[in-house]
């Protein structure tokens, strides 16, 4: 769990994680200016705290160098601010622990009206579906939406993509699935509930639009590597490293 700011919908999170259905649950508190951390530490939750905030990006870097130190074979990224449902993380697992997939992502996007009623701004369903579309066409993948924050992974995933290197912005996830897709995992998705509510994180207009900007200029620097033009570091794997 990447966790800012989340004290008000930690526990409504937590609630709808099916018993049995994790083995820990590691929270990553970047800098929160709630009690956040304390109430993860009352609810038993393993809590990493950074020294200063990080980014969305940074915040999952602690997240997975985390869970694969402490020997996770699937690691799901839950955010804590319950936008999405935990009620499917079986399900998300369960794909891949049938060997099914390698990298599940939660859409929210099954149709427009859905996700619309679900309290997702227009400009932002079609941005995401414009992006969506142009990185799907670009990376040959056919997915409804790229721009899911919930997903789970194999080890391998982890252990195979440099996402140290990352950025630690939120551009992190389109970087992540350049790399999936480039490394040949394998990439999935089930259908998830769009819920946009005051307390959930959302970033504005502005930032929304530096973000497509960076996913453009990623999917930019793939195609360059791609044409042996200029190499892309991110798409080097950890074990070709010297």
């Amino acid at each position: 769990m990447p966790a800012y700011n989340a004290e008000k919908t930690l526990e409504a999170t937590l609630a709808d994680i099916p018993p049995g259905s994790y083995d820990e649950i590691i929270l990553v508190d970047d800098c929160s200016k709630d009690n956040t951390v304390e109430l993860a530490k009352k609810l038993n939750l393993t809590v990493i705290q950074h020294d200063k905030n990080l980014g969305y990006g940074g915040n999952q870097k602690t997240c997975y160098s985390e869970a694969l130190a402490r020997g996770g074979d699937i690691v799901v990224m839950l955010h804590p601010d319950n936008q999405y449902d935990a009620r499917l993380i079986p399900y998300m697992t369960g794909l891949i622990e049938q060997n099914v997939c390698d990298v599940i992502l939660g859409s929210r996007i099954r149709t427009r009206r859905e996700a619309l009623r679900g309290g997702m701004p227009a400009y932002k369903y079609f941005m995401n579906r414009l992006l969506t579309l142009i990185e799907g066409s670009i990376l040959g993948m056919v997915i409804s939406e790229m721009h899911s924050g919930y997903r789970a992974y194999t080890r391998e995933v982890l252990e195979t993509i440099p996402f140290e290197h990352n950025s630690n912005d939120f551009v992190f996830d389109q970087q992540f699935l350049a790399q999936a897709s480039h490394f040949q995992f394998r990439i999935g998705e089930i259908p998830c509930p769009t819920r946009y509510f005051p307390e959930a994180s959302s970033i504005n207009f502005r930032r929304s639009v530096v973000y497509g900007i960076q996913t453009l200029w990623t999917m930019g620097r793939v195609l360059l590597h791609w044409m042996n033009i200029k190499s892309y570091r991110l798409l080097i794997p950890k074990q070709a490293k010297t």
